[in-house]
């Protein structure tokens, strides 16, 4: 299987299909530095003109320039050929229909290398060394054997350049908040040979203000401008005012007047961090002791409208999964060098679906100081029959007597409303 060409490259590699088409950017607005030859242009040599793409990503963020509308002025060269081809709304290849504005997966060099060594096939990778992922804009041909497709590609977060720029940040590859599966549209624009498609893509636009959808394939939620090396913003969340990581959970508080989704590693890092002020490192914990009159008393008496149990909590609910989950808060840095093949240029929300692996994140991490590490851990019990609970764990060997083991509810980090 052969593979497309994401640059234009003076030598034709081996994996690659052959395609003898590129795609230039020229500015409209610019002047013509030859007029004397514009004039001995004739009807059978036309000027080249200038066409332009408008997006096909509706992105929901925003750049620093609230004009930008990712549409690219361009030309495919050479410009008479690629004009003289007739236009098609499909192909077809091996059997599978391909539309224009559908996704494709593409082959590149690490797909053929897998294929030379099916042994390599079982190793960990990235999913940037998958398939490369593209988006159909235009499809022309002269032939059956010469079919080629304008395209948009779509970047793994692990392809990001060096030097993107994500709100005030400079950041290089995949961050802490992008998801397994998540993908990043782009403008960034190529003409392929179609035999270098593998297959048909399932790509969803996810709508992070969507709670109730569930990101079942590829999505992407941001866009990139290869012209500033810009992404779009992202859905802020919590607190610490930081985007969602769609494979991790977030709890949503149950104050009807907040309302607020919260990371579930800031509700515990918060959790960990009262406990650690509490107890430091050799206190133990003792449970606050209920007289037995009490606690009789408060078993035969009817509950109040106002506590919990009484008919009232019917109506509270808790917006997470039912899962138990242990957070370490260990994150690891994830090397994410962009694609060989990138670097030469310019260039879902539901609470129940997230898990995933925690990354690093930046130095902007409320939870980055972590005073408690070793001596506390908290598990996440999100099936309690009443309300989500935090398991804290005492892991502190100078700590003599007390319980080793015990809950604690969850508090909002912003309204301080107990979440039920």
């Amino acid at each position: 299987m052969a593979t497309a060409r994401k640059r234009p490259r003076a030598d034709l590699e081996e994996s690659q299909a052959e395609c003898p088409f590129s795609v230039c950017h020229p500015d409209p607005n610019g002047k013509e530095k030859n007029a004397k030859r514009r004039r001995q242009e004739s009807e059978e040599h036309p000027q080249p003109k200038i066409l332009l793409q408008p997006s096909p990503f509706a992105f929901s963020g925003e750049f620093k320039d609230p004009n930008n509308t990712m549409d690219r002025h361009y030309q495919v060269q050479p410009y008479q050929k690629w004009m003289d081809m007739t236009r098609y709304n499909s192909f077809v290849l091996n059997g599978v229909k391909y539309f224009s504005e559908g996704f494709i997966y593409v082959a590149n060099n690490s797909t053929i290398e897998r294929q030379k060594n099916p042994g390599e096939a079982s190793q960990p990778r990235k999913k940037s060394d998958d398939d490369w992922v593209a988006r159909i804009l235009e499809i022309r041909a002269s032939d059956e054997h010469h079919v080629y497709a304008r395209v948009y590609w779509m970047y793994w977060p692990d392809e990001l350049p060096p030097g993107t720029h994500d709100g005030k940040r400079c950041i290089t590859g995949r961050q802490w908040y992008h998801g397994a599966n998540e993908l990043i549209a782009s403008n960034h624009m190529d003409v392929i040979n179609v035999v270098s498609v593998t297959a048909a893509a399932t790509v969803n636009q996810w709508d992070e203000n969507n709670e109730d959808e569930v990101q079942a394939a590829l999505y992407w939620r941001q866009a990139f401008d290869v012209r500033s090396l810009e992404l779009s913003s992202a859905e802020l969340r919590c607190k610490c005012n930081r985007p969602e990581n769609p494979d991790k959970s977030l709890i949503g508080c149950s104050n009807d007047n907040c309302k607020k989704w919260l990371h579930d590693e800031c509700l515990i890092h918060d959790a960990l961090l009262k406990t650690y002020d509490r107890l430091g490192i050799d206190k133990p914990y003792m449970p606050t002791p209920v007289k037995k009159e009490e606690a009789e008393q408060s078993a035969k008496r009817p509950l109040s409208p106002s506590e919990t149990g009484a008919a009232q909590t019917a109506e509270q609910s808790i917006d997470v999964k039912a899962e138990d989950r242990t957070e370490t808060f260990k994150f690891a840095d994830v090397e994410s060098p962009a694609n060989d093949s990138k670097k030469t240029n310019g260039i879902v929300k539901t609470e129940n679906k997230k898990r995933g692996r925690p990354r690093k994140s930046e130095s902007s991490d409320p939870t980055s100081v972590k005073p408690y590490e070793g001596l506390f851990k908290a598990t996440l019990i999100e099936d309690d029959p009443n309300a989500p609970v935090l398991e804290i764990t005492d892991l502190r060997k100078k700590a003599m007597g007390g319980d080793k083991s015990w809950t604690e509810p969850l508090h909002c980090l912003v309204c301080n409303h107990e979440i039920k």
